[in-house]
């Protein structure tokens, strides 16, 4: 060797420095489907490695014929496991290994270890609504373990339901993302503690009991009833064709007696009017409002005809109540 050369590292006599493989999995996927390039790594492998003994892919693992070790190894480990050409395989934690990935980088920058070929597979990724799995299990936790939610019932919850789909109404109509992120959020998290609660007995109402996943089920079923124009045979090119698909199939549904069955009474009134409006018209019933003295009538009167010019007369006086409010603001010198 030329006294000017540069000694080669003191691992690198060995050619075959083998191969590590960090086979990435989510936990919010059914254990066992795992992609056809993974499968075939695991079974290539000459050994596979698992810090996490209660990994959900584990039992599927060894089900299939897969040989896996329970074993926390160092970067060092991991490398000098690879000798003689090997390739070893480590199964992920729900974590993503981080001390391992970082100290087999540490070992790679340093420059005095021959290192193996790294590779990172995923063999299975989150689908499009995966974190509502951690949301159920999150809420399974806290039904079970809080003091308070753990006591919680549909009629306690009830005021809640309401105060959360008012901020999200606020939400929206204010445009702010982050903050109609979080509201929807809130308004999801109802949905899914009164379906936990639903979940354990017959409950306060004597019903039967039912799951998150019967009334997703439920909704799926009525969206695709609903449209037929997606999902069936028959065909819509406007608003209003699609409109008119859903309010036959809706009337095929409930069967009603009447156009005002089903329209809940206790909610707003500017809301509740329009929504009385709404039925009678789409009902092809010209019903006036009533003759009578008072507030009330006038409101009537006002709410029907913004419904008939297509003004939602909730959302119109809440426009003009922020109004009002900035103007008292800077009345009392607060606002701008």
């Amino acid at each position: 060797m030329n006294q000017t050369e540069t000694p080669p590292p003191a691992d690198s006599a060995d050619e075959h420095v083998g191969r590590v493989i960090l086979l990435t999995t989510s936990h919010r996927v059914a254990p066992g489907l795992l992609s056809w390039p993974a499968w075939q790594a695991l079974h290539d492998a000459d050994e596979v490695l698992c810090a996490d003994a209660t990994h959900p892919q584990l039992p599927y693992l060894r089900e299939a014929g897969v040989r896996v070790e329970q074993a926390a190894p160092t970067a060092r480990e991991v490398v000098d496991a690879c000798a003689g050409g090997r390739t070893v395989l480590v199964v992920a934690t729900a974590e993503g290994d981080r001390p391992l990935t970082d100290g087999l980088a540490r070992l790679a920058g340093s420059g005095r270890v021959a290192m193996p070929d790294l590779e990172l597979l995923p063999a299975s990724y989150d689908l499009p609504g995966a974190r509502l799995l951690d949301l159920v299990q999150v809420m399974d936790q806290i039904r079970e373990e809080c003091p308070w939610s753990s006591q919680q019932t549909h009629k306690g919850l009830a005021k809640y339901a309401i105060e959360e789909a008012y901020e999200l109404v606020e939400a929206i109509e204010e445009g702010e993302q982050e903050e109609l992120r979080e509201e929807l959020g809130d308004v999801l998290l109802q949905v899914v503690f009164h379906a936990r609660i639903a979940e354990e007995a017959s409950g306060e109402s004597g019903g039967e009991a039912f799951s998150i996943d019967d009334v997703a089920g439920g909704i799926v079923e009525k969206l695709i009833h609903r449209h037929p124009h997606v999902f069936g045979d028959d065909s819509a090119q406007t608003p209003e064709d699609v409109r008119e698909h859903w309010l036959r199939t809706k009337a095929e549904e409930k069967r009603r007696t009447s156009v005002t069955e089903g329209i809940p009474l206790g909610q707003p009134a500017l809301a509740l009017a329009a929504k009385l409006s709404s039925r009678a018209r789409t009902a092809g019933l010209p019903v006036p409002p009533p003759k009578g003295e008072g507030i009330g009538y006038e409101l009537l009167t006002l709410a029907l005809r913004a419904e008939a010019d297509g003004v939602d007369p909730e959302a119109a006086l809440r426009s003009a109540s922020r109004a009002y409010r900035d103007a008292i603001l800077v009345a009392e010198g607060t606002g701008e």
